[in-house]
């Protein structure tokens, strides 16, 4: 989709709002020690046992490690505990040892007990947590003593620094077993990270500094965060000068470049925007077809007209970041002709109204999004108008999140990955694995096109439970290679996320490589608790 494809109802939006940016001016800056964001997700939910903050974000929890920010892949610091973890040489023993003197917001004492309890929880069947499955690979943890953690895992798992990232409860929010999701930690929360919750409301919630914080109490004294679902909203709202700063959609953010007092960012991701292709669909489960749009979506013009540049293309789920087990030549080149004969000699004749069929099917199919992301619905208008120029048809349809999950089997959904980026195992395995074709294994997004090939097994498998750097690397190559010869999806992009901040006194950390879920605990803010004034 170029230029003049774009939807005019968005470039409309955009220029109403660079007006309404110009005349705003400069706000002032922040000077209190607080700040207002807006956020587009939903607040509450804060419970670790049902998966929030595993890629280390949370600010009430913290994890046993925490990510050090920079160039490429972050590496991992202690954090609750007191030094690295000490892995056997088989891998599938991890000791753990704790920092002392750490105490949870409610005043408990933090110890083995915690740690202990909050993993026992995740895996806990009761418990009902989506995130169980990422867990499976533990098979028991134990308190060596009250400053010291085991893990013993069911194989070798070289990734599981990755696994450490996650917050950690009290043992006696997690002592009676019961569903994570009816948990009262979602609303108020118990951790010992820099920050603790103090009032929450749907729209609203206030989190201030935990003056007792082991690692020093944050010189940012309030957050303040606002629950603005809609893209749109949040950019006006922040050019009327009430927010602080918000995460916003390329081309919504790059509105706000040239405006005195304000700076737009953007952090590297592995965050992969794609669409999925269901294998029980008489279209999207034919091969040629999910080869042939592989071929036809030109990715460079969607990452200009849609992103506005801020991104890089997308093939596979393995971003260039991973080093060695990249493979640059795992790619889809552009080829309209190529995907054009390909489905001829599939069989897929076009009509006479430019969409093709075979044996009395037409070759159509729909793909829902999130109706309050507009970037997704730019990214599923720029693939509908590249899949047309090939003869198919596909019909787009917004729906809230809670209506997409029951689709995913039937029909196509345009897509975020990439949750927890550390890894190429985490990055790829809950992507295409055959074993989340069980509805009982992971959600409904893992492996989303619900389809197996046994070479994408075996290479997850065996990077997965790899040592040896070099073989898990040849591993992930191998896995490209693969799924180049066989795609069950069709990769977009990986986002450079955008932000928009109010300038103020604060002197900011780097940044550090996302995961999909950004939004404001990522970007400028996810080393809030490390700021300090600027001089």
């Amino acid at each position: 989709m170029r230029g003049s494809s774009r939807p005019l109802r968005v470039a409309g939006v955009l220029v109403a709002l660079a007006a309404a940016v110009s005349a705003c001016g400069a706000p002032s800056t922040t000077t209190d020690g607080s700040l207002v964001l807006a956020d587009g997700f939903e607040l509450g939910g804060y419970n670790p046992i049902a998966g929030y903050g595993a890629a280390g974000e949370a600010k009430m929890y913290d994890g046993l490690l925490k990510l050090h920010g920079g160039a490429g892949l972050p590496t991992f610091d202690p954090a609750l505990a007191a030094a690295a973890p000490a892995a056997d040489p088989e891998a599938t023993e991890w000791t753990v040892p704790l920092r002392a003197g750490v105490k949870f917001s409610d005043g408990s004492d933090f110890d083995a007990a915690d740690v202990v309890a909050t993993y026992r929880a995740i895996l806990d069947p009761v418990s009902a947590s989506e995130v169980r499955s990422s867990y499976e690979m533990i098979d028991r943890v134990e308190a060596v003593d009250p400053a010291t953690v085991k893990f013993t895992l069911r194989y070798p798992y070289a990734a599981f620094p990755t696994k450490l990232l996650i917050g950690i409860v009290p043992s006696e929010a997690v002592a009676t077993p019961g569903r994570a999701a009816e948990s009262p930690l979602n609303s108020a929360p118990i951790g010992t990270g820099p920050y603790r919750l103090t009032r929450l409301t749907p729209d609203r919630a206030i989190f201030e500094a935990n003056e007792n914080y082991w690692g020093g109490a944050p010189a940012v004294k309030k957050m303040t965060l606002v629950y603005v679902p809609d893209d749109n909203t949040r950019a006006q709202r922040m050019a009327a000068g009430e927010l602080d700063g918000t995460t916003l959609p390329p081309l919504l953010a790059r509105t706000f470049a040239a405006t005195e007092g304000m700076t737009v960012s953007s952090n590297t991701s592995a965050d992969w925007r794609g669409v999925s292709l269901p294998s029980g669909h008489p279209v999207t489960g034919d091969a040629a077809v999910r080869r042939a749009l592989n071929l036809a979506v030109d990715r460079r013009a969607t990452i200009d007209n849609v992103l506005g540049g801020y991104g890089r293309p997308a093939y596979t789920p393995v971003p260039e970041v991973y080093g060695a087990a990249y493979d640059p030549r795992a790619v889809f080149a552009f080829d309209r002709t190529q995907a054009l004969r390909i489905l001829d000699e599939a069989g897929w004749r076009e009509g006479t109204d430019g969409i093709r069929a075979r044996n009395g099917q037409r070759a159509t199919f729909t793909i829902v999004y999130k109706s309050t992301d507009t970037l997704r619905r730019d990214l599923a208008q720029a693939f509908a108008s590249d899949a047309r120029r090939i003869g198919i048809e596909v019909n787009l349809e917004a729906l809230s999140s809670d209506r997409i999950a029951p689709r995913v089997d039937h029909d196509a959904v345009l897509l975020g990955g990439g949750d927890e980026p550390y890894d190429p195992d985490t990055q790829t395995y809950k992507t295409l694995h055959s074993s989340y074709l069980d509805p009982a294994v992971g959600s409904a997004y893992d492996n989303a096109s619900r389809y197996a090939n046994p070479a994408f097994d075996a290479a997850l498998d065996r990077g997965r439970r790899g040592t040896d750097p070099a073989a898990r690397a040849a591993a992930y190559r191998d896995l490209q290679t693969a799924y180049i010869g066989d795609p069950s999806y069709v990769f977009l992009a990986f986002l450079d996320h955008t932000y928009v901040t109010r300038n103020s006194g604060w002197q900011m950390s780097g940044p550090v490589l996302e995961p999909h879920t950004h939004g404001v605990a990522w970007g400028p803010w996810w080393s809030l608790q490390t700021w300090t004034r600027k001089p």
